[in-house]
């Protein structure tokens, strides 16, 4: 028992050094993005104060009257492309990526959760005569709709940003729902009931032990649905639980509002572990 616990403890110490190592990591990378984010939105303002004083026809030599003339279509579509080559380049490190197509740009958004990558969708968007999706793979509950009414036309970049945080609290919701079925399955009654976004999980369950009743009855709802942990816990005792279990009950629903719902339950393990 001794050497198991000095192994046990050995593994928490490694895994606990590697999340140090790669939590360092993404620090430096998110502050290298972060300046490039800077460089980038320069370069777009000077790119719109240019385009701006061509449509005003203030753009001129010295002491040369200026052209009144619009700016050429050419010149705007050279605009756009420089501004999306920009747009690519800086979304590829925030888990967005793309490439120029003959009618427009086609971004793939990949998915994760912390540190596991799970789905990558599509989006396939025309930008003649005016940005517009033609085709995507993103799920039919997703409000992009709403999404592309809000951001689309006026801020690419915050319609991009918007839909990840759509996509990668969905996928991190799901992901949790699917841990816990795979790996605690013994401490659920029958099976986890979710909806398409899994946004709503209702399950019945216990913390380990010898019985096989399931005296907790949890009902978790993320109305943030950018946000990967529940805004609303319900739990409730069934009617023939000990009274005591009310107090359990309490602590169990700060846990769920706080740790990803597998953690919730690795942590009962835990527990229950080291009274044993």
């Amino acid at each position: 028992g001794v050497f198991a616990h000095l192994e046990m403890l050995e593994a928490r110490a490694h895994e606990a050094a590697v999340k140090q190592e790669e939590m360092e990591q993404q620090e430096e990378k998110l502050a290298g993005l972060r300046a490039r984010v800077e460089e980038l939105r320069l370069q777009r303002d000077e790119l719109r104060a240019k385009v701006d004083l061509q449509q005003k026809g203030q753009l001129g030599k010295e002491g040369v009257v200026p052209n009144p003339a619009q700016p050429s279509a050419r010149a705007v579509l050279e605009w756009k492309i420089k501004s999306l080559k920009a747009l690519l380049e800086l979304f590829y490190l925030t888990g967005i990526s793309g490439k120029l197509t003959k009618r427009g740009v086609c971004f793939c958004i990949s998915t994760a959760y912390e540190g596991t990558y799970l789905d990558s969708y599509y989006l396939d968007l025309l930008t003649k005569p005016e940005v517009q999706i033609y085709r995507h793979s993103v799920p039919v509950f997703i409000p992009l709709q709403q999404i592309a009414k809000k951001y689309l036309q006026t801020d690419i970049r915050r319609f991009l940003s918007v839909l990840y945080d759509h996509l990668n609290a969905y996928v991190g919701r799901r992901y949790q729902a699917d841990q816990l079925q795979e790996h605690f399955s013994d401490q659920i009654e029958g099976t986890l009931q979710r909806n398409s976004l899994c946004n709503l999980l209702v399950f019945n369950y216990n913390v380990p032990s010898k019985s096989r009743t399931f005296p907790f009855n949890v009902r978790l709802l993320y109305g943030d649905l950018c946000c990967s942990l529940p805004t609303e816990v319900v739990i409730s005792c069934t009617p023939n639980a000990p009274a005591s279990l009310a107090e359990t009950a309490a602590a169990h629903s700060d846990l769920f509002r706080r740790v990803a719902l597998h953690k919730v339950f690795g942590s009962f393990s835990s527990a229950e572990e080291s009274v044993d």
